[in-house]
This record gives structure tokens, C-alpha cells and sequence, in this order.
């Protein structure tokens, strides 16, 4: 049997599965998250239990004297590792809040080298380190057959009435993130309104190419999400 397709024709396939969502807290972020089929949270904020859907708290466990027992990043690893090769029916994994998890990675890279500071392991080791994990796991998570979610906070740029929303997350590491991202949402509460943007985007997506029913019911509900099908030559002219 030939490894080559048959010249014929293909049926575009083209589902966005990797999303970075962004917005002040209450602005339904979560929310929208859980929307998302099957989800796994992996929490930051301490409210693990508080969601409906399954969820891990991230954190570094220390020992008595103050050293690493287990870090996040060990913890990472072995979810990473059983979402690969465990059976199960996750289809969404959520990163709640990205924000806090760049932290807790920089925490553990400092608790194993005992010092304060990134800054304070030589020779940049502790740059490299940082930047080799936080972009493996974000490799490893695009890498398995689910979709992927990350939430971030706001921060707010410009003064006075020109101020506007912007992910909290730092630049150096939002292009990391985003990277690897289709879509990124920003999601605001006006009043008692909920409302969900696109901000950026990967690439056009078209209804008619997204083959699952749950993830184009939610982009449906999202402006921006959905580019409009494209016409043909004939339907322009009207024939």
C-alpha cells in the first residue's frame, strides 16, 4: 500500500483547538471555559473545588525546612504524562490562570536552586530553564488530541478614557503562549452583559470546515469568530 494520498480532492478539516481567553475578574472567562466539552481546569487560585468540572490545584509543595518537596513543575509533568498515555474522556484541558502558573514555574526553578531570583542562578541557567519549561508544556499541550484553553487576567494601558484591556500576562511570555494559540478571546461584563471578542486569530475560520458540533456551537455564540463563507464568482454577479 502506497504511503501517498489519492490525488483527488479533500474536504478542508479545520477545527481551532487551541485558545487563550482574557478579561477582568467576573467577566465570565471561566465560564465560557466550562462551555467547552469535557474540560479538565488545572487551577491557580485556590477555587479547584469550586468548579463544576473536574479540577487539579497547581502549586509547589514544600518541605518543613522550606525546600522543594514536590514542585509544579514535576506536577505538570506526571498530568502531561497521564493525559497522553492514560485512558480517559477529558477533551478540554484549561490553564486557570497562566498568569499564576509562570510564577509558580519561576518558584520552583528558585526552590531547587535555593535562591531568591532567577537572576541569581549564573550564567542565565535560570532564564534557560524557565523559558525550556514553560514552552515544553505548552508544546506537549498542543501536541494532545484535545483543546487547549488559557486564561490570563487584564491589565489596563492608555489613561483616562482612552484606557483599554490587554492580557496581564508578560509580553515575553504571552508570545509563547499565544503563539500556539488559534483564537484569543476577550471576554467583558458591561453592566449585566457578558460579552466575547475576538482579538486575534490565527487564520479564518469557516463553519462549514469546523467538523465538531460543540466547539462551532460556542465560536457561533463568540463576535468575530466565525468569518462569513466565501462567495463564488457566479454568486457575485447573481447567475
Amino acid at each position: 500500500m502506497s504511503v501517498l494520498p489519492k490525488n483527488e480532492p479533500q474536504v478542508p478539516i479545520d477545527t481551532p483547538r487551541n485558545y487563550f481567553i482574557f478579561g477582568a475578574t467576573m467577566s465570565g472567562k471561566s465560564y465560557l471555559a466550562e462551555r467547552f466539552p469535557n474540560p479538565l481546569f488545572l487551577n491557580t487560585d485556590g477555587n479547584a473545588k469550586a468548579n463544576k468540572a473536574p479540577s487539579i490545584q497547581l502549586t509547589n509543595v514544600r518541605n518543613p525546612d522550606g525546600s522543594a518537596k514536590k514542585t509544579v513543575i514535576e506536577q505538570i509533568d506526571e498530568i502531561l504524562l497521564a493525559l497522553e498515555t492514560e485512558h480517559h474522556n477529558y477533551e478540554t484541558v484549561i490553564v486557570d490562570v497562566i498568569d499564576d502558573v509562570t510564577m509558580l514555574i519561576e518558584q520552583a526553578i528558585c526552590l531547587k536552586a535555593n535562591v531568591d531570583a532567577l537572576a541569581d542562578i549564573p550564567y542565565g541557567k535560570g532564564y534557560a530553564t524557565f523559558n525550556a519549561v514553560l514552552q515544553g508544556m505548552v508544546m506537549e499541550l498542543k501536541a494532545l488530541p484535545v483543546n487547549v484553553i488559557y486564561i490570563s487576567r487584564v491589565a489596563l494601558v492608555g489613561e483616562n478614557e482612552q484606557q483599554h484591556e490587554i492580557p496581564s500576562l508578560k509580553m515575553k511570555y504571552y508570545n509563547v503562549v499565544n503563539g500556539n494559540c488559534d483564537l484569543v478571546i476577550h471576554t467583558q461584563k458591561i453592566g449585566s452583559t457578558y460579552l466575547r471578542n475576538i482579538k486575534d486569530k490565527r487564520k479564518n475560520y469557516y463553519a462549514s470546515r469546523i467538523d465538531d458540533p460543540k466547539i462551532l456551537r460556542i465560536l457561533k455564540a463568540i463576535t468575530g469568530a466565525i468569518t462569513p463563507e466565501p462567495t463564488t464568482k457566479n454568486e457575485k454577479v447573481g447567475k
